[in-house]
């Protein structure tokens, strides 16, 4: 079997699964992944479809902003809520778990919210790429019952994009985002100051015209990553960038040469660890 007739049988798989459901709710972020599954979703159940998005403290305004113009796009209705990730205690304190914590508190939520409207399944936007780095979320969304039909289908990022792009959606090349903490190592403490710092550190980058941006946050400094492409282009703009992240309240700005990659902070710890998270990850 080539390569395109995989993709259409993973393609007709998903389609099958959803069918199958018959009214779904979907976990949605405006990301690649989960707007490829609203986008299937309504394609295969029309009004039997509900996107539910949460605010949060640790998701820019304008990324929620944009995710609920995107399903009115396209033609599903959307469920705001809020999260306060700072009320969980183990959130702010930053362990390697952290992202578990997170991850149970939002998806009891969002559980409950599809229980009370009776959408009997909740959907997120997992891939398989996703089993290979350390999430422990995944394990999290195990536990509290959430489909992640795009790992069912057997579907990987590249394959995602592939597709979104001949729906036509535009986030078929959107880059890669992940919750603020992420950018925070282990064991510092989560605080709103350092969130903001992030995100408008992120913010300026991206007005500079770079792609795939994280700003990773080491107290004093900030880590910069980019793709390799862009590397030399982080150097023409060396003061404008310098300039405002001594504002933001850095007092060192540095350039990751390695480049971006997912999950930088991952790579402090122990093999024991990630190792662990992955097999509670897969389902």
């Amino acid at each position: 079997m080539d390569t395109t007739s995989t993709l259409r049988e993973k393609d007709r798989k998903l389609g099958e699964t959803l069918r199958e459901m018959g009214r779904v709710m979907i976990a949605f972020s405006g990301g690649v992944d989960s707007t490829f599954v609203l986008k299937r979703a309504k394609q295969e159940l029309g009004d039997q479809v509900l996107a539910i998005t949460a605010a949060s403290e640790t998701f820019p305004t304008r990324e929620f902003d944009a995710a609920v113009q995107l399903a009115a796009e396209i033609g599903v209705q959307i469920y705001k809520t809020e999260v306060k990730e700072f009320e969980n205690a183990s959130f702010v304190a930053n362990n390697p778990d952290r992202c578990y914590h997170c991850k149970t508190g939002l998806y009891t939520h969002l559980q409950s919210v599809a229980a009370e409207l009776d959408y009997p399944y909740l959907l997120d936007g997992s891939n398989i790429d996703d089993l290979g780095d350390y999430r422990p979320g995944l394990q999290a969304k195990n536990e509290q019952g959430v489909r992640s039909i795009l790992q069912e289908a057997g579907l990987k990022k590249d394959e995602i994009r592939q597709l979104s792009k001949e729906l036509g959606l535009p986030t078929w090349n959107k880059p890669s985002f992940a919750c603020l903490s992420s950018r925070i190592p282990y064991g510092t403490k989560i605080e709103k100051n350092k969130i903001d710092q992030l995100d408008e550190g992120e913010y300026f980058l991206s007005t500079l015209g770079f792609y795939q941006i994280r700003v990773r946050h080491h107290d004093k400094i900030a880590r910069i990553e980019v793709m390799p492409e862009e590397i030399q282009k982080v150097l023409e703009h060396r003061e404008q960038i310098y300039a405002k992240f001594i504002e933001l309240g850095f007092s060192y700005v540095t350039l990751d040469l390695q480049g971006y990659r997912t999950g930088s902070m991952n790579e402090v710890l122990s093999s024991v660890t990630v190792d662990k998270a992955k097999k509670a990850a897969t389902p």
